[in-house]
């Protein structure tokens, strides 16, 4: 795996001071966390680098399905 220096923080500095992990990952979409002088961790900020790719059909279902979920009982109501 290839990363940028700017990407890397060292475990210590994530652990005093998370919010500066979180920025790095926010400016390059991901921050890398080294423990003993080695990548350990990885930061993902998953607005820039989803795990999991959708088509736009599968996105509409799956926020149709949890809209649903949340309003089951006025929805349930409506439906009388």
């Amino acid at each position: 795996m290839k990363f940028d220096s700017s990407e890397i923080i060292s475990i210590t500095a994530a652990n005093q001071n998370f919010s500066s992990a979180t920025k790095i990952a926010d400016r390059n979409g991901r921050a890398i966390i080294f423990k003993n002088n080695r990548p350990k961790y990885m930061l993902v900020n998953l607005d820039e680098q989803p795990l999991i790719e959708m088509s736009e059909e599968e996105r509409i279902l799956f926020v149709a399905r949890r809209i649903l979920e949340e309003h089951k009982a006025a929805f349930l109501e409506l439906a009388k």
